[in-house]
């Protein structure tokens, strides 16, 4: 039983008994009761003075007064000027835990019959992952995990960006400086390698630009006319014309690379329902700009280059297709776009990119609704903040990342390291304490990044993301490791574990109370597309068992009914938060 369900349904009857008036439910305003006051949940009674014609504290005491003597779930109020705090009594609470756990789906809300797809990753295969990706394949991961929990039907895609000038330019440093290596005779994974390149070729462009400027050019003329940019781009136009030779060694130096990505997305736990390469959808992009061009909607300059005018529209003019024919970004995202919605009559697209993004998803749109798709609407940006270390923000082109899978090692050493300080690995095996430590150090990485709201920029710091103390991972891991263990001990002492309407105390209530609330947070998390809130949901609930376990008699205590039903309600407490830490891909050990 829902409370603010509940409240709602008999503050409409005592608006309709006190002052004769049918009012909507939408019209009433429930919020959690401050902790300053006594109360469970209340009731903004401001909305309801052009109904009762009174001042807000008469008002309030005339309804609360009404709750008392007409309903007995509801066992005292309290006003504060314009805002009724209303206690409801133990036997709800007692209800509330028993229908909780007779709900095998409990947080599951129903379904709502919309297709929804969630686009996330999104790779270039010229450099392996790292931190700013392992923040977009979580979020990423446990927003597509969180609308399924919102009822919605999910598809999980990823496009790899495979094609493009800063593809050629790791192929052509390949070809000059790599003298046919490969992974296996480099003794690295194939993305590491290609990224080695990529960095290669950035210091061959600025020793040519170098050279350049030197012998009297200007910076920005010898950055367009360096040799070696030129003859990437050339690269890039045989690419597009099919050259055998380009694309033999493009599927060649692409395929190391898949293997590193799958490594690290295992390592991740992330899936996908379906792989888009832009390679396949770039020619759908190319279809959309002629036939766009040929409406009139675009238009072609001299050097042959395709543009969309938004000027108009309070922005600028926008490349599509550049003057040697090539395409760019948005020409595929075009082309990906009406692909997707046809295949899979969609209700809503998400593409989690950051927010350096925000301009080309705004253009994207845009074009869209100028070339007739009525679809555009349904396009959403998650925009979310970059991932910055302490030194600032990473650079690819000058190596300057934290490599995805170098990470992964450092959180599971660094779980390692700090389990065997607090020395709470008695009786386990190595086997045992290795799954341990991947799943702390997992654990840990994904909560300390997916707890930040998206919307913000956040600094990572992996000592701290670790500590089994405070808002983090491994505390809430901890936590239901620490549950398992009492109900262990239960189960071999032949206790019973149940519901049975025995006498509450007040902590017990707080807790039911927020047990009842996964399903709003679920709600409001979902509207939000923010997995923070279920991650933050997940800590509140980790932090009130562990008062209520240090300061509340479970396995000591002597009636039976009153033990049977603390046993039952620890047990749905591990229950949500495996349910909460499933949604961002978090596994919770059984012992610590």
């Amino acid at each position: 039983m829902n409370p603010v369900q509940y409240l709602t349904g008999r503050t409409i009857e005592a608006l309709k008994a006190l002052y004769n008036t049918d009012v909507p439910a939408e019209t009433l305003q429930f919020q959690a009761t401050r902790k300053e006051f006594e109360g469970d949940v209340t009731l903004v009674v401001f909305p309801l003075l052009r109904i009762s014609r009174q001042a807000p504290e008469a008002t309030a005491e005339t309804i609360g007064r009404w709750l008392v003597e007409n309903s007995g779930e509801v066992a005292g109020y309290n006003v504060v000027k314009g805002f009724l705090n209303i206690k409801l009594s133990a036997a709800f609470w007692s209800d509330v835990l028993a229908k909780i756990a007779a709900d095998k789906s409990f947080g599951q809300l129903p379904s709502t019959g919309k297709t929804v797809m969630v686009e996330f990753s999104s790779p270039n295969t010229n450099k392996p992952l790292h931190l700013g990706h392992v923040r977009n394949n979580l979020l990423g991961s446990s927003v597509a995990s969180l609308l399924s929990a919102y009822g919605h039907k999910v598809i999980k895609v990823n496009l790899v960006n495979d094609r493009g000038i800063h593809i050629c330019k790791s192929m052509l440093a390949w070809l000059k400086c790599g003298n046919g290596i490969t992974p296996r005779e480099a003794g690295k994974k194939g993305d590491h390698l290609i990224g080695d390149y990529y960095v290669k070729f950035n210091d061959l462009l600025k020793a040519e630009v170098a050279e350049l400027v030197a012998g009297g050019m200007s910076e920005e003329e010898a950055e367009k006319n360096a040799p070696i940019l030129k003859e990437a781009q050339a690269m890039l136009v045989k690419w597009e014309q099919g050259d055998e030779a380009v694309v033999s060694l493009w599927k060649k130096m692409n395929g190391w690379v898949y293997e590193g990505f799958d490594e690290t997305y295992r390592s991740l736990g992330i899936s996908f329902d379906r792989t888009y390469y832009e390679s396949q959808t770039y020619k759908g992009g190319k279809e959309l700009v002629s036939d766009g061009l040929a409406r009139g909607i675009f238009y072609q300059k001299e050097d042959g280059s395709v543009w969309c005018d938004l000027t108009g529209d309070g922005l600028d003019q926008k490349l599509l297709l550049r003057g040697d024919g090539t395409s760019v970004y948005m020409t595929q995202d075009l082309g990906t776009a009406r692909q997707r919605f046809e295949e899979y009559n969609l209700d809503e697209h998400i593409y989690v990119v950051g927010n350096e993004q925000n301009y080309h998803f705004q253009v994207l749109k845009l074009i869209l609704k100028k070339l007739g798709f009525k679809w555009a609407d349904a396009i959403y940006h998650l925009s979310y903040g970059m991932v910055e270390l302490p030194e600032g923000k990473m650079k690819s082109r000058e190596g300057t990342v934290v490599d995805a899978d170098d990470l992964i090692e450092k959180m599971y050493n660094t779980a390692r390291e700090t389990s065997l300080e607090l020395g709470k690995l008695e009786g386990m095996s190595e086997a045992e304490q290795d799954e341990l430590f991947h799943t702390l150090g997992l654990g840990a990485l994904k909560y300390f990044i997916i707890k930040v709201d998206p919307k913000k920029t956040m600094l990572f710091d992996p000592k701290e993301s670790i500590d089994f103390n405070g808002n983090t991972g491994p505390f809430i891991q901890y936590t239901h490791a620490r549950i398992k263990s009492i109900l262990r001990k239960v189960e071999e002492q032949g206790c019973r574990i149940e519901a049975c309407h025995a006498p509450l105390i007040a902590k017990e209530e707080n807790i039911i109370q927020l047990l009842a609330l996964y399903p709003d947070k679920i709600r409001e998390a979902g509207n939000a597309f923010s997995p923070a809130v279920i991650a933050n949901y997940a800590y509140d609930l980790a932090k009130e068992f562990n008062q209520y376990y240090h300061d509340t008699q479970i396995l000591r205590e002597s009636d039976e009914a009153v033990r049977s039903q603390r046993l039952e309600l620890i047990r749905l407490i591990a229950e949500v938060l495996v349910k909460a830490m499933g949604i961002l891909g978090i596994r919770l050990p059984e012992r610590m």
